[in-house]
C-alpha cells in the first residue's frame, strides 16, 4: 500500500491510481475550490497539457478567491514528479476587510421616519471590520432595498453602489445610495380578467383598505389568499405606482392595486388510485363545479372505495363573506369494516369557519345516524345531533414538508337526548405536533394527543365521537384502530384516548431515514387505559404531495413486524 497526497492536500491511502494534480491550499478555502474548480480526471501525459492546466488554475483560482475577499492570491507551480503529477501551491494573501461604510438614504424616508432610517442602517449585515465577500455584498444591497420598499416606499430604488478595494492594504470602502421616493397608500382595487365571476369574489379577500399605508406583506398575503381560490388558475397582484395620484402633498401618493386573473375551468372531473396500510387500495372519483348556480359556490362530490371503507359525499362550499366567514354544507353515506366492527353511517351537517392570522376557527352542527354491527357484540342503531367547535393553528416553514414549526388542534362537541340524540355526551379532543430542526438535515418530530367523551355510557354514541387507536399517525406496529374497547370479537370505540410519538429523521436530499417510538391507549374509561408501545424505522421521500413514509414497526406484544405506508404529513 502506497501513501499518496489527495488532490486537496489531505492524506489518503490510495488502493490504485493517483491524482493528476496536488493543490496545497489552506483548509478554510478548500471547500470553495472543491465545489467550483474542476481537476483533471486523468493524468496529464504531455508537457503542453500540464501547461494548459497550470495556466487555467492561475486564472480561475484567484478569481474564485476574490469572491471571498482574497484579491492578491497567487498560484505557483512547485513541481511535476516523474509520473506527471502536477504540484501547485495557493497563497491567498491577506483577506480584505471593510474599513468604511457609507449608506445614504434619499427621498422622504430620512425626513419623515428618521428612527426607521437609522434602524435600516444599523441592520446592514456587512459592517466595518468584517471580511469583504462578494456574495455578502450583493445580499446586503438586496436586503437593504427590500427593507426600505417593504413599508410605505413601494417605489424605492437603488441610485448607486460601489465597493472600492485597495488590494495592497487589503481594505474595502463601501457606499450605497437608496432613494426611497414618496410614501404610498393603498388605492382602489382594479380587477382584470373576470368573465364568469363578480369583482366581489376578489374584493372580499382584500387584506387592506383604501387609504391604508402600503405594506408589502399585506399585498403578498392578499395574493396568497387569491391563489388558493379554485376559481382561478393564475393570479398577479401589484401596486401600480405609475398611476399613483398625489394626496395634496408631494411626499404621499395613492396607488391603485391591480389584480390580473386567469379563470380556471369551472368544472372538473378527476379519478385517482392510491394505497395505505390503514385502508388498503383506494379508488376515487371526484366532480367539482366552481361556479354552482353562477354564485361562485363550489359543489364537490366524491365516491371512494377502499378495502375497509366505502364513502359517497356531496358538499357545497360558499366563498367567505366580508367578515371572512364561509359555510360548508355536507351530506355523506359511509360503510366501514374495521377490526370486526361494521358501521353504516349517514350524515348531514353545516360548518361555519373563518381563517384569521393563520388560525382557523369554526362551529358546526352535524346530524348522523349510525348502525353498528360488531362481531359477537350488540347490534345498535344510534343517532346524534352534535354541536361542535374547533380551533386549528398550523405554523410551519413548509405546508407539505415541514421541518420547523408546530400544529395545534382543539375540538369540543356535545349532544343531548333533548335534541335528536340517543345519548347525552360532551366530547373533547386536543392534538399538538412540533418539528425541531436539529441541523440542516436532521429533524425531530414530537406529537401528543388526548381525547375524552364525558357520558354515562358509550352506548348510544356514534363511533365518530368515541376513540380507537393503532396504525399510521397513531401507534405504528399495530393494525389500524386495533386498540380500543373489546366487545365480543370486535374492537369498538371507547370514551378515553391518548397517544405520544417521537420521530427522528435524517434527510439525504429528497430521501430520508427515520427512527420512531409511538405509544398510545384507548379504553372505555380513563382509569382502565392500558398503554401500548411501538417502535421502528422507515424511509421517507419528499414527493410533490408531501413526504411519503414507508415504516417497519414492531408493536408491544405483537407477533411480528408490521409495515405502514402513507403520506407522513399531519393535517
Amino acid at each position: 500500500m502506497t501513501l499518496f497526497i489527495a488532490a486537496w492536500g489531505t492524506p489518503l491511502f490510495a488502493a490504485s491510481g493517483m491524482p493528476a494534480a496536488v493543490i496545497d491550499v489552506p483548509d478554510e478555502l478548500r471547500p470553495l475550490l472543491k465545489q467550483h474548480f474542476k481537476l483533471p480526471e486523468a493524468l496529464l501525459e504531455s508537457e503542453s497539457e500540464r501547461g494548459v492546466f497550470v495556466r487555467r488554475a492561475q486564472r480561475e483560482i484567484p478569481e474564485l478567491l476574490a469572491t471571498e475577499g482574497y484579491f492578491s492570491a497567487q498560484v505557483s507551480l512547485r513541481s511535476v514528479n516523474k509520473a506527471g503529477v502536477v504540484d501547485l501551491q495557493v497563497l491567498p494573501g491577506k483577506r480584505t476587510t471593510v474599513v468604511r461604510l457609507d449608506i445614504e438614504l434619499l427621498g422622504d424616508l430620512p425626513q419623515s421616519a428618521a428612527a426607521r432610517a437609522q434602524r435600516i442602517r444599523n441592520a446592514w449585515p456587512l459592517q466595518v471590520g468584517q471580511p469583504f465577500r462578494s456574495e455578502a455584498w450583493d445580499r446586503a444591497k438586496t436586503e437593504l432595498l427590500a427593507s426600505v420598499a417593504s413599508e410605505d416606499y413601494a417605489a424605492a430604488r437603488m441610485v448607486s453602489s460601489a465597493a472600492e478595494v485597495d488590494v495592497e492594504r487589503a481594505v474595502a470602502s463601501l457606499r450605497v445610495v437608496i432613494d426611497s421616493g414618496p410614501r404610498y397608500l393603498f388605492g382602489a382595487l382594479q380587477v382584470r380578467g373576470l368573465e364568469r365571476y363578480e369583482p366581489l369574489l376578489i374584493e372580499r379577500h382584500a387584506t387592506f383598505k383604501p387609504g391604508q399605508p402600503y405594506r408589502r406583506s399585506l399585498l403578498l398575503e392578499f395574493q396568497t389568499q387569491l391563489q388558493k381560490l379554485p376559481q382561478f388558475s393564475s393570479i398577479i397582484v401589484n401596486l401600480d405606482t405609475a398611476k399613483a395620484g398625489e394626496n395634496g402633498a408631494q411626499t404621499v401618493r395613492t396607488a391603485p392595486v391591480q389584480v390580473q386573473v386567469v379563470e380556471a375551468k369551472s368544472r372538473k372531473v378527476s379519478v385517482g388510485i392510491g394505497y395505505s396500510t390503514n385502508h388498503g387500495v383506494r379508488n376515487e372519483l371526484n366532480y367539482q363545479s366552481y361556479n354552482f348556480l353562477d354564485q361562485a359556490w363550489t359543489l364537490s362530490s366524491a365516491a371512494v372505495v377502499e378495502q375497509n371503507r366505502q364513502n359517497i359525499a356531496l358538499a357545497l362550499d360558499t366563498p367567505p363573506n366580508p367578515l371572512g366567514y364561509r359555510l360548508l354544507w355536507r351530506a355523506s353515506g359511509e360503510r366501514t369494516d374495521i377490526q370486526e366492527l361494521v358501521t353504516r353511517r349517514d350524515k348531514f351537517g353545516v360548518t361555519r369557519t373563518r381563517n384569521l392570522f393563520g388560525i382557523e376557527t369554526g362551529i358546526s352542527l352535524n346530524w348522523q345516524q349510525e348502525r353498528r354491527l360488531p362481531t359477537g357484540g350488540i347490534n345498535e342503531t344510534d343517532q346524534a345531533l352534535v354541536l361542535d367547535w374547533h380551533w386549528y393553528r398550523r405554523m410551519v416553514d413548509d405546508p407539505l414538508a415541514p421541518t420547523e414549526g408546530e400544529l395545534t388542534e382543539i375540538r369540543i362537541g356535545s349532544a343531548s337526548k333533548s335534541f335528536a340524540s340517543d345519548q347525552d355526551f360532551v366530547r373533547s379532543y386536543a392534538r399538538h405536533q412540533s418539528w425541531f430542526p436539529l441541523t440542516a438535515q436532521d429533524v425531530l418530530t414530537l406529537r401528543a394527543e388526548a381525547g375524552y367523551t364525558a357520558s354515562k355510557s358509550r352506548l348510544g354514541i356514534p363511533q365518530e365521537y368515541l376513540f380507537r387507536v393503532g396504525g399510521t399517525q397513531t401507534v405504528r406496529g399495530f393494525a389500524y384502530q386495533s386498540i380500543g374497547f373489546q366487545e365480543g370479537g370486535a374492537v369498538v370505540g371507547g370514551r378515553a384516548m391518548s397517544t405520544l410519538s417521537a420521530e427522528y429523521t435524517h434527510w439525504f436530499g429528497n430521501w430520508g431515514a427515520a427512527m420512531f417510538v409511538d405509544a398510545g391507549a384507548a379504553a372505555d374509561t380513563a382509569p382502565t387505559l392500558q398503554w401500548y408501545r411501538g417502535h421502528g424505522f422507515g424511509a421517507r421521500w419528499r414527493s410533490p404531495v408531501g413526504p411519503l413514509a414507508l415504516d417497519a414497526a414492531r408493536g408491544q406484544g405483537e407477533p411480528g413486524t408490521r409495515i405502514h405506508f402513507a403520506i407522513a404529513v399531519a393535517f
